[in-house]
């Protein structure tokens, strides 16, 4: 497996541990149609919440500090309209009324194996 496809399901295993301290139930991971994916369904009371997850490595990215690295800025319009798709699937599916948009960056350090999470909510997609 490629070193940014581990760090990508590290992310997505912190993420899901963060939603859950959070009192969220993941109800789904890897949602996938032909045309995109959602990364984790969660439920928050009558609300539920797409989350996409972002991650990035200080190794990989030069050792820098997590203030500089922008995972977010990988969440680009052609990403997020693909996304509203396979949301649109999922809510008609499985008859969703109350539904948002999350991001979930993960900020992973693999030297002190620690990892520092921004959740970013209610994200608008437009498209």
């Amino acid at each position: 497996m490629a070193k940014h496809n581990e760090i990508g399901k590290l992310g997505e295993q912190i993420a899901c541990d963060f939603l859950k301290k959070k009192g969220l139930v993941i109800v789904d991971q890897n949602f996938y149609k032909p045309y995109g994916e959602i990364d984790i369904v969660a439920r928050e009371n009558d609300l539920v919440r797409f989350v996409e997850v972002k991650s990035v490595s200080w190794e990989t990215e030069g050792n820098v500090s997590y203030e500089t690295i922008r995972p977010e800025e990988n969440l680009h319009y052609h990403k997020m309209k693909r996304l509203g798709r396979v949301i649109q699937s999922y809510i008609i599916s499985h008859e969703t009324d109350e539904w948002v948009f999350d991001l979930v960056c993960v900020y992973i350090n693999e030297k002190t194996h620690s990892a520092q999470v921004k959740w970013i909510k209610d994200i608008i997609l437009d498209g």
